[in-house]
């Protein structure tokens, strides 16, 4: 399976753009640091830009989207 790098923070935190391994549709992977917990989560790209807080990897996104649409 493919991953992408989206953002990873100071802490140790990161966020990768890849496949839900259930659904194989596009999600986006959390994978937080030890000390919180660790527990790797999936989300559908649409619900991580709705639910999210303008953070650094909801822009991240964002960018690699941008990416793809020619001026």
């Amino acid at each position: 399976m493919s991953e992408r790098v989206l953002y990873q923070s100071s802490n140790g935190d990161a966020w990768l753009l890849t496949r839900d391994p259930v659904s194989k549709m596009p999600a986006v992977k959390h994978e937080p640091n030890v000390s919180s917990g660790g527990q790797i989560s999936y989300t559908d790209i649409g619900k991580f830009l709705r639910d999210g807080a303008n953070g650094p990897e909801h822009q991240a996104l964002l960018n690699l989207i941008g990416t793809l649409i020619d001026d």
